[in-house]
């Protein structure tokens, strides 16, 4: 009898074991995550359950990730409902489902009529009946934009030249985009129009010679005014592998101020950075700096390859303090220049919401602090993060004033586009101090206005001015610049045209004109990343008159239009959101990662905001 009881004591045992270690098996999981319409979801979030164990979904929208059978697995994107799936078979594959709700609280607007803009986030009151009413909190929107305005229409026979700097930011298009998203129109002074035409790449012909730019011109009808011509100037960068990019020597300088606190502040910043870890090489190194009250070196320079070294710091870093801007740009410069690479790629990434509150904080000394180290041959590119707090001007002081570039992340799919898709021309410049000089023909232009730049404005003399800074374009970087014209002969009220002078008698410029049926020429200049001699670059015009346009110059123009729109400009003409997804409708055939018809999809969002 006691033989039996024993036996039967070990026989459970065993079974115990035998299911227990059968739970504990290791599994290789892999799968794609797919949206409503089985697109692929780039960068879910895939995570198991109680650990800090998880992984992100590649461009495919695929994923692979080692459990212990049985393990729970999540599945996480903005905007779409958490799924969770036991790890119990070797391959999961996953469809999201929207959700409306997130990312915004149930809201209730003034009955006051004079309040009627304001909306106040309320409070969900759990509890007894008879207890008080919940408090009504206003919704405090703390961020900060720049004012600009306008370019003008202008006369070529007084202004005959038109000088700017290019301008290779994106900021604002995914910041209009986080805007309408949540279901907010944005401020009118967040809609940069030329960040938002370049936010998309663009088909125009590789450099074939010694210079790493070439020129692209094109023109057709003004989609917003049919009696007006719109000339399209696209600047394409010469592309060149990554494998084949220079050693990189960078320095995160990241931004862990009580502002940052929260899941679309620093944990998308470590998130974002995580993405382009993993795409680092042997021979490149990072640093990582971080500030709050202070500046504090939270990993010394550290080879690329040393993966998880860099990641385990990244993942230990917390929000809290006060923020100390100027001293942490101080020291990553530092850092830089020490570990400095010669005919490397030595750049600072700088993770923020903009809000400096010690030390250099304000516009003026931002400036004068960054315009102290750009000569260093250290680049600068500026990230932007999370919302109600956002400093877009602060951003847009450091990105141009350190010979940098400004991006605004406002989920990881974002991340990825900036710092995986488009690492080289976000993190690597080809040609610095690039600057446009456009000279019109009086016989045939009677009005002309740059559409957007109007923070990017240089006189005419800077053009020649190697001491002028201006802005960088990065490895198969595109650029776009639109002018609408008013042909000669065109009658009515011409904007940019004053009446005689009284006292004085204007010069015949009947003289002065030649017979040349050249429409404008466009003139650039630009240096080599480590060279201080500019080298000038022209391509002239000629309008036959025609309508043969391109479908990019259907998409970017649409993008113009859209853009105009939302800043109720005063030269939005005969613009409607319906004219703007038609003409963007044109512009889709090189639309390969699905960012055009991303698009239209937020203009019509917008169109039912603005009713």
């Amino acid at each position: 009898m006691r033989t039996v009881k024993i036996k039967s004591i070990f026989s459970a045992i065993m079974c115990m074991i035998c299911i227990f270690g059968l739970s504990a098996q290791s599994l290789t999981v892999t799968g794609t995550v797919t949206d409503e319409n089985n697109q692929p979801l780039i960068g879910t979030n895939v995570s198991i359950e109680k650990t800090q164990k998880g992984t992100i979904t590649d461009m495919q929208g695929k994923y692979s990730i080692e459990v212990n059978q049985g393990e729970t697995l999540s599945f996480s994107y903005i905007g779409y409902k958490t799924k969770k799936v036991k790890a119990n078979r070797p391959v999961i594959n996953i469809k999201m489902i929207p959700d409306n709700n997130v990312l915004k609280e149930e809201c209730v607007m003034a009955a006051d009529m004079e309040m009627s803009t304001r909306s106040f986030c309320k409070q969900m009151a759990v509890g007894y009946l008879n207890m008080p009413a919940p408090a009504y909190r206003p919704y405090e929107n703390r961020e900060e934009y720049n004012h600009n305005a306008e370019n003008r229409f202008k006369s070529p026979v007084k202004d005959p030249l038109s000088t700017f700097s290019i301008d290779v930011d994106a900021a604002s298009y995914s910041n209009i985009r986080r805007f309408i998203n949540q279901g907010e129109m944005p401020p009118k002074d967040a809609v940069r129009i030329e960040e938002m035409i370049n936010y998309f790449n663009y088909n125009y012909p590789e450099p074939t010679g010694n210079d790493p730019i070439r020129i692209t011109t094109e023109v057709g009808i003004c989609p917003w005014n049919k009696a007006h011509r719109l000339v399209q100037i696209g600047l394409k960068a010469r592309e060149i592998e990554s494998k084949n990019l220079p050693a990189s020597n960078f320095v995160f300088l990241i931004d862990v101020s009580g502002s940052m606190f929260g899941p679309t502040r620093l944990e998308l910043v470590k998130s974002s950075l995580r993405l382009l870890i993993n795409n680092l090489r042997e021979k490149d190194k990072v640093a990582i700096v971080t500030y709050c009250g202070n500046a504090k070196v939270a990993l010394p320079s550290t080879p690329g390859n040393e993966k998880q070294k860099i990641k385990d710091v990244l993942e230990e870093l917390t929000a809290g303090g006060s923020t100390a801007g100027g001293a942490g740009i101080e020291e990553a410069y530092r850092i830089a220049q020490k570990n400095f690479i010669p005919q490397g790629n030595n750049r600072i990434i700088l993770c923020t919401d903009g809000d400096f509150n010690v030390g250099a904080s304000s516009e003026t000394e931002l400036e004068n602090l960054i315009e102290s180290k750009r000569k260093n041959g250290i680049y600068l590119t500026v990230l932007g993060y999370g919302m109600e707090n956002y400093k877009d001007n602060k951003m847009q002081i450091l990105a141009q004033k350190g010979n940098g570039n400004h991006a605004y992340i406002d989920n990881i799919q974002e991340a990825n586009k900036v710092l995986v898709n488009e690492f080289g021309s976000t993190m690597y410049a080809v040609a610095k101090d690039v600057k446009l000089q456009v000279e019109f023909n009086p016989a045939k232009v009677q009005s002309y206005r740059l559409v957007g730049y109007e923070t990017r404005m240089l006189d005419n003399e800077d053009f020649n001015d190697d001491t002028k800074d201006a802005g960088e374009m990065g490895a198969g970087h595109t650029v776009t610049a639109f002018y609408e014209i008013i042909p000669c002969g065109t009658s009515g009220n011409i904007p940019g045209s004053i009446d005689p002078l009284k006292y004085q008698t204007e010069t015949n410029t009947g003289m002065l004109i030649n017979n040349s049926s050249e429409l404008l020429t466009v003139k650039l200049r630009y240096k080599t990343p480590d060279g201080e001699n500019s080298k000038k670059i022209e391509k002239s015009l000629t309008d036959m008159d025609k309508n043969n346009i391109s479908p990019d110059f259907s998409f970017a123009s649409a993008v113009a239009m859209f853009a105009q729109l939302l800043k109720d400009s005063d030269f939005k003409g005969e613009a409607s959101y319906n004219q703007v997804i038609e003409t963007a409708r044109k512009g889709l055939s090189n639309d390969p990662e699905g960012y055009r018809a991303e698009f239209i999809r937020l203009v019509q969002s917008t169109k039912g905001l603005d009713k």
